[in-house]
């Protein structure tokens, strides 16, 4: 009789899957709960060193945020993936815009809803200007700087042509480094040229298809079902626990904010308005 040796019997493949949703912003403040490399460094590496792990796929719901934090996350993804071999899967859930999108071109291949905002693929940068409301008030400005742009689109002084040109040309060259990214990463899937890709337009998940910057709609569980076979584990990667949440018992309502200093809270509620914002340009 053959012996039992079901233990070494062929193990399902396993997927693992890294959630990336939320905006994305430098590490620093508890209450941003904000995407950066620092907060899912180590997320990203235990996706990819998952015992076999056969793939990995994000699961993308963003409206952007930080380029510089897009980039870091992005090519963190790309090296691991290279180390490893593994291929890389992004599944846009109701939005990928700007930062979202450079995300997801992280991945091999990029899949979407129908539905999906997708796109925005350039940079902004807003502000108020209040050199009339403090003049109404009767406070004067006072500011000091050593370097001609030391305070450059300061809003507590009228807007000047130099600072704003000097301003485009900084969001030009993140611009032109984002389009990098895009082409670098989709190559000749891309189908439109500069003018209908790159002027921070959105569409939707069956527009963006028929121009290349995406590679199909469906849902990551019917996907990877086809890719791996019916028996594919799909293992999420579960976040580490934040040491201030431990310490300072801070939750996810405003209950939790009972511990901590004014200071904090304000820069709470403020990040909350700033991503507001961004979700609501996309219609969240």
């Amino acid at each position: 009789m053959m012996p039992n040796i079901w233990p070494f019997r062929r193990a399902r493949p396993v997927v693992s899957v890294l959630r990336m949703a939320g905006v994305i912003s430098p590490a620093g403040r508890p209450f941003r709960g904000a995407l950066s490399l620092p907060a899912l460094a180590t997320s990203i590496e235990h996706a990819f060193a998952m015992r076999g792990v056969r793939a990995v796929a994000l699961a993308i719901n963003s409206p952007g945020g930080s380029p510089v934090q897009s980039a870091l996350i992005a090519r963190r993804v790309r090296v691991l993936a290279r180390e490893n071999d593994l291929p890389v899967f992004a599944f846009i859930e109701d939005v990928a815009a700007s930062g979202g999108y450079w995300l997801a071109c992280a991945a091999d291949e990029i899949f979407a809803d129908r539905s999906s905002i997708v796109g925005s693929i350039g940079v902004v940068s807003a502000g108020f200007g209040f050199a009339d409301a403090i003049k109404k008030l009767g406070v004067e400005r006072r500011l000091h700087t050593q370097g001609r742009y030391k305070a450059i689109l300061d809003p507590f002084r009228p807007e000047d042509a130099d600072e704003v040109q000097r301003l485009s040309i900084i969001q030009k060259d993140i611009h032109e480094a984002f389009k990098d990214h895009v082409r670098d990463r989709r190559g000749k899937r891309l189908k439109g040229d500069d003018a209908a890709l790159f002027e921070g337009e959105i569409w939707t998940g069956g527009q963006a298809r028929a121009l290349g910057l995406i590679d199909g709609l469906g849902d990551m569980r019917t996907i990877l079902r086809e890719r791996f076979g019916d028996k594919v584990r799909l293992r999420p990667v579960a976040p580490p626990r934040r040491w201030f949440r431990q310490r300072l018992g801070l939750g996810l309502g405003l209950g939790g904010l009972a511990g901590a200093d004014s200071g904090d809270l304000i820069a709470g509620l403020l990040d909350a308005v700033e991503a507001r914002a961004l979700w609501a340009r996309y219609g969240f």
